[in-house]
């Protein structure tokens, strides 16, 4: 890999190791001050939590948004057994998580360990199978508690966090599997932009800033931006499955989602620079989707608006990509801040 993919790599392992389940995201967004600032920049976090950087340029602004919020789940109430009842966080889906390690973060600051299990995990004695939905899944906390005052006693309370281990790994053959590359995926290669950028590598045609928000889990990240921002793409992930174009190893254009078409020059443009750029790409339908720029929209900004993203294969599970589409997904970035 060359610099600028290792390092978008070893973003991502570091991004991924900090949890940050919807309305949880302040370590997350402190990460990206401390590396942006290292990176020679300016970044500010605005009164809910986003993190916005201009990284230079003049005229027709543009803004870059990724979001750092993720899939996740709360403590609905404790058992009188001494497990925890969760409530998900954005579209989680617990038959993704049945078995799954996870960490429960208190409001004074501690974190105790345990799984995420339905009522009758045992296929040795369940009589008959339990569905994986929200109200058959608990969670088993790795302490010796077996009612809910000896829970409340750990500091544990209703509300607090649960955030699932994302175990990302990064194969020799270059693929990437980790939850929530929705959307640390994008938010590492938009670090990596800052970084080329800063070097000198990327010349900027037109003013840029990055947005990485906190909320796009549930509807609402994108809806503040600059008041001059012109265009504004989603740099989220691109779908993978079913009759899509898209492959892991690919930069998604998005044509259209759930919330209805992008603009067309902008798609339009975005194609025009993957091909003259010989990227490898796919201009697709996202049929149960929406992103952030949509929130920028309903919050009645009039902008330009694009979806964009790496290949991502088995989204809102355990999600796989490659860093052939990461480097795609940078060179179109690269390509498109030059028009």
């Amino acid at each position: 890999m060359d610099s600028n993919l290792t390092y978008i790599a070893e973003r991502l392992t570091e991004l991924t190791a900090i949890p940050s389940p919807t309305g949880y995201t302040k370590h997350a967004a402190d990460y990206l001050v401390k590396t942006l600032t290292e990176l020679g920049f300016a970044p500010g976090i605005s009164n809910k939590g986003n993190v916005l950087v201009q990284l230079g340029g003049e005229g027709n602004p543009l803004v870059l948004a990724s979001h750092i919020d993720t899939l996740g789940a709360m403590i609905r109430s404790i058992k009188d057994n001494g497990r925890l009842r969760p409530t998900t966080l954005g579209g989680h889906q617990w038959r993704t998580a049945d078995g799954e390690n996870c960490t429960v973060h208190t409001r004074d600051g501690r974190t105790y360990t345990g799984v995420v299990l339905n009522t009758e995990p045992s296929a040795h004695v369940a009589d008959d199978k339990v569905e994986q939905v929200e109200k058959n899944m608990e969670i088993l906390l790795d302490e010796n508690v077996i009612t809910k005052d000896e829970v409340l006693a750990l500091g544990i309370q209703t509300g607090d966090i649960i955030a699932m281990d994302p175990r990302t790994t990064i194969t020799e053959s270059g693929y990437i599997k980790s939850r929530f590359l929705d959307d640390k995926l994008s938010a590492s290669i938009l670090i990596g932009f800052a970084r080329a950028v800063a070097a000198g590598e990327i010349t900027l045609c037109r003013k840029v800033s990055l947005l990485f928000t906190v909320y796009e889990e549930v509807g609402h990240g994108g809806s503040v931006v600059p008041e001059d921002t012109r265009d504004m793409i989603s740099v989220d992930m691109g779908c993978v499955g079913a009759d899509l174009g898209c492959t892991e190893r690919m930069v998604s254009i998005c044509a259209k989602d759930s919330g209805g078409p992008y603009n067309y020059d902008v798609v339009s443009d975005l194609a025009a620079a993957a091909k003259a750029a010989g990227l490898d790409y796919a201009i697709d339908v996202y049929p149960h989707y929406g992103s952030d720029v949509e929130a920028t929209l309903t919050a009645g900004f009039d902008i330009r608006h694009g979806l964009i993203g790496p290949g991502v294969y088995a989204s809102h599970n355990y999600e796989r990509s490659h860093m052939d589409g990461v480097r795609n997904t940078f060179e179109l970035l690269r390509a498109y801040v030059a028009l």
